[in-house]
This record gives C-alpha cells, sequence and structure tokens, in this order.
C-alpha cells in the first residue's frame, strides 16, 4: 500500500502533494472506503497504464480513500490481462449483441469502403474496448455496494460484541454495591 510520504516524495506528484497529504483522505471511514474502491475498480479498467495515478487523482475531488484506490487496481496486472481481454471481449459482444449475422452484415460494409484494413479491428477491439467501458461502471458501482455493505457488516459485527465484553468486564469487577 503506498504511503503519505512516499506519494509527496514522488516527482509527478509533488505540485499538488499538499492535497494529497489531507489527513482525511488516508483514514478508513465508512464513506471514503466505498468511495476509494469503487474509483479503484473504475480506474482499474478504464485506461491499461498509470491505474494508480488515474485512482489516486480521481480520489481527491471524490475524497475517497487513497490507498485503497490505488490498491484495488492491482486487480488489473499484467498476469491478469489476458483473462480480463476475454471478459472485455465477451462482454462487449453480449452488450453490443455482436453475432454472426451482425458481424457479417458489418463485413459487408466495410468491404465496400476503404475502412477494409481496419475491419479486424472494429471488430475485436472495438467490442473490448467497450466491454472495458462496461466492465468499468459495472466493477465500480459492485465494488461500492460491497464494500459498503462489507464495512456496516463488520462494524455491526464489533458492536454486537461490544456490549457483551462490557457485560463481562462489570461482572469480574470486584465492585462492590
Amino acid at each position: 500500500m503506498p504511503e503519505r510520504d512516499e506519494m509527496a516524495r514522488n516527482r509527478w506528484l509533488r505540485p499538488i502533494a499538499h492535497r494529497f497529504l489531507r489527513s482525511e483522505l488516508w483514514r478508513f471511514t465508512r464513506r471514503s472506503v466505498p468511495r476509494g474502491a469503487a474509483l479503484g475498480l473504475f480506474a482499474a479498467f478504464i485506461i491499461p497504464v498509470g491505474q494508480i495515478f488515474l485512482a489516486a487523482f480521481l480520489a481527491l475531488p471524490a475524497r475517497a480513500n487513497v490507498p485503497v484506490a490505488a490498491v484495488i487496481t492491482f486487480v488489473t496486472n499484467p498476469f491478469t490481462v489476458p483473462f480480463w481481454l476475454l471478459v472485455a471481449n465477451k462482454v462487449g459482444k453480449f452488450t453490443l449483441k455482436v453475432d454472426p449475422a451482425t458481424m457479417a452484415s458489418a463485413k459487408a460494409a466495410l468491404e465496400e469502403t476503404w475502412w477494409t484494413e481496419f475491419g479486424w479491428w472494429l471488430q475485436t477491439a472495438g467490442v473490448t474496448a467497450f466491454g472495458f467501458l462496461v466492465l468499468s461502471v459495472v466493477t465500480a458501482a459492485v465494488g461500492y455496494l460491497l464494500t459498503s455493505f462489507l464495512w456496516r457488516f463488520v462494524v455491526a459485527r464489533r458492536w454486537e460484541k461490544r456490549p457483551a465484553r462490557r457485560n463481562f468486564l462489570r461482572a469480574k469487577s470486584p465492585k462492590s454495591n
């Protein structure tokens, strides 16, 4: 997890380091952590390079937790990129309803124009890019909701244990009434 001092020393962040050093961006609160998770997931899928910096920059105006936003971008890393490319392609095809009949008519239209050289790119890369756009929005929303519910569950569990512990300590105390 990136630390405050580490980000303050970064030459790219130095001009705006005073904004990154605000303590509210580094605290783990019920509002900042889900925001950080959502922004991290959004940045992870929307741009292939520099996701950590994008997530950190987006965390500023959103008042999101910077470390959470930066760490969650590692969902897309060099080892998982082939998997996410396949998933994005499938999501793009499903969302755009691309099937062999549609592709045949699109290919016929492309062959009649000068776009013939770019036909392969439009068929594969365009659909995959749209799939990544859909993945970025959907995973950000799911990440926000999941993190928010998980945060509330953990806090509720802690509050459940708290009164029992307090009563246990009162019962053991040697006070006499």
